[in-house]
């Protein structure tokens, strides 16, 4: 009998992970998750054919050494991804986001079986956009200090497996959407006021992002852990089309049958926004033969009916963090953080 391939996947109980621990599993995989559960959540894994779950951090340079010895692929997905966060946390998201990824390579150094390191960066390394499409060459000028620790990552992927050697392929997506939201991002946030009333309270309604549907984002980081191709390669993931905040909200109040009104909240406009990310993925078609497959409006229904059964159970705070900077993050959303 074939033995299985192993797949572990870090961050594997989150919003993305979930989705691609689902995939991975009908596709036969036999997969690792590691999850601290800050993010994560384990009711979205635990039932999941083939999967082991494992409760630990990728700050833990000995553990990594232990988990990794035995997989053939590793998709890092890992990380601190709220953005507002980081503002007021600066050092946690280096040391996950960018300490923690480079533990986690570090620790393939000396894997015989490892065949692909597929590392998750972001598109908000790129800031807002100066030519659209955004291609893999788009300057890189991060705006937030989410994005800064992304792309230190994103670069210490590329130079450590360089000079050690070692396959690997950087995926950058643009913004991804859809049920098991772990995080109080846009969307749900739209959707969560709408469910409430008809009116909406939101920042800066004019800018605009490329969404795919997370069930497409899954199956391009499937893609790119088996495609030799693009070993050594960066790679963009988005649909290549973006919409504005404010259509967004549009669009779900059609779906809902309300009609929305917006108030601009000035409490939740964010020093230094990216105004505008739209993809370039011609590479991913080229060397992931990739392509999305949901269209925006058919996932923001399908997201919608999700949360009208499911409550998003969002992440809370580190513990330990200050009471005030914790209410200087409940400003930021209206839902997130089991505010009260």
């Amino acid at each position: 009998m074939k033995t299985k391939k192993e797949v572990l996947v870090t961050g594997g109980a989150g919003f993305i992970g979930s989705e691609l621990v689902r995939q991975l599993s009908a596709l036969n995989f036999k997969i690792t998750i590691l999850d601290n559960f800050t993010s994560g959540r384990k009711k979205y894994v635990e039932n999941v054919p083939n999967v082991k779950i494992i409760k630990g951090d990728i700050i833990n340079r000995k553990l990594l050494d232990k988990i990794v010895k035995p997989v053939d692929y590793i998709i890092n997905l890992a990380a601190l991804p709220f953005i507002p966060d980081s503002f007021f946390y600066p050092a946690e998201f280096f040391d996950v986001n960018t300490s923690g990824t480079i533990n986690l390579v570090t620790a393939c150094f000396n894997s015989k079986k490892l065949k692909k390191f597929v590392h998750i960066s972001s598109s908000e390394i790129y800031g807002s956009a100066l030519t659209v499409p955004m291609s893999e060459k788009h300057p890189t000028l991060p705006q937030s200090t989410y994005a800064t620790s992304k792309l230190a990552a994103d670069r210490a992927v590329f130079t450590l497996s360089k000079e050690h050697d070692f396959p690997s392929v950087i995926i950058r997506p643009f913004n991804s959407y859809g049920p098991r939201i772990t995080q109080p991002y846009i969307i749900p946030e739209i959707i969560t006021q709408l469910l409430r009333s008809n009116t909406v309270k939101l920042g800066n309604i004019e800018s605009e992002r490329d969404f795919t549907y997370v069930s497409d984002t899954a199956s391009g980081l499937i893609s790119a852990m088996l495609r030799d191709e693009c070993i050594g390669e960066t790679i963009n993931l988005g649909s290549g089309s973006s919409i504005k905040i404010k259509n967004i909200v549009k669009l779900t109040s059609k779906i809902l049958n309300k009609k929305a009104i917006i108030k601009t909240d000035k409490n939740r406009l964010r020093p230094h926004d990216v105004q505008k990310l739209l993809c370039d993925n011609k590479k991913a078609k080229k060397l992931l033969k990739w392509k999305p497959e949901v269209s925006f409006e058919k996932g923001l229904e399908m997201t919608v009916d999700w949360m009208k059964s499911n409550k998003p159970d969002y992440a809370t705070p580190f513990k330990g963090w200050p009471k005030a900077n914790r209410m200087k993050l409940s400003n930021w959303v209206s839902s997130g953080y089991n505010k009260k």
